[in-house]
């Protein structure tokens, strides 16, 4: 005698029952977001930087001429990486805490997990970069300066907004590749603000415009006084510098991606 089995419908799960998990995944991820008190800390931080950045600016340099419309994207560069240390934490502080493993179990789909992450690493580079900006905006104004071209300052935010949050989306990928705060956070710092400045610093002109923070720093489109005529003659194009910053940041998070279906649960 012979016995066919049958399959409960409920025990196969399709594509269309995780990409139903989706949205309860991205709550469950914004409720751990908005409720810990250090993302309330990163936020004051970033109001705190952004405006004393631009208010000094605007208090101390004198030797040159100065408005709003230039100085209010100044505070980009570290609320970029302020965000880039947020999104780490989404991830390292779980797995440091023992919360990750029970995210992976409540949702084999990991998918799932990392959409939700970059959905809310998304989240943190808009409100992180938003906030950037308008504290900059409010010191450079109370520094004394002159508004200058405010029709530019749209555009200048829009390009402001997609370095923040490239940079937010590589922070993420380089915590699920790293699962380590200290190790992920020390090691983005040490790349961006030590590494990368040496290798261009002895790199042709034509290789060093492809370093990650380069490029996007570059996006923002501000004059820094390591240019030279060399580097602006081979200079790209902000979208251009844009796409090779999304591109390190696309692969950080596709590393990530992997290396979590690779691993364990529990590790």
């Amino acid at each position: 005698m012979s016995a066919t089995a049958t399959l409960h419908p409920r025990a196969t799960r399709t594509r269309s029952h995780d990409l139903r998990a989706l949205p309860a995944a991205v709550r469950s991820d914004y409720l751990k977001l908005t409720t810990l008190r250090s993302n309330t800390a990163i936020a004051v931080l970033t109001a705190v930087i952004g405006f004393f950045s631009t208010w000094a600016t605007a208090a101390l340099v004198k030797d040159e001429v100065l408005v709003v419309s230039d100085v209010f994207v100044f505070p980009t560069f570290l609320t970029a990486v302020i965000a880039a240390i947020a999104a780490i934490l989404t991830v390292t502080s779980e797995v440091q805490y023992g919360t990750w493993s029970a995210a992976l179990t409540a949702q084999p789909a990991r998918w799932v997990l990392v959409a939700a992450k970059a959905i809310m690493a998304i989240r943190i580079g808009v409100v992180l970069c938003l906030i950037g900006l308008i504290t900059g905006t409010a010191g450079a104004a109370l520094g004394g300066l002159d508004a200058g071209d405010t029709g530019s300052m749209p555009a200048t935010a829009a390009w402001a907004l997609t370095f923040t949050v490239i940079a937010s989306v590589l922070g993420l990928g380089v915590g699920l590749v790293v699962r380590h705060s200290a190790a992920a956070i020390s090691g983005l710092i040490v790349w961006w603000l030590v590494a990368e400045n040496l290798l261009w610093a002895f790199l042709p002109e034509t290789v060093s415009r492809f370093l990650p923070f380069y490029a996007g720093g570059a996006v923002l489109g501000v004059d820094v006084d390591t240019n030279t005529p060399e580097t602006l003659a081979v200079a790209l194009s902000r979208t251009q510098d844009a796409l090779v910053f999304g591109g390190y940041a696309a692969l950080a998070l596709a590393a990530g991606t992997v290396l979590l279906y690779r691993r364990d649960a529990s590790q």
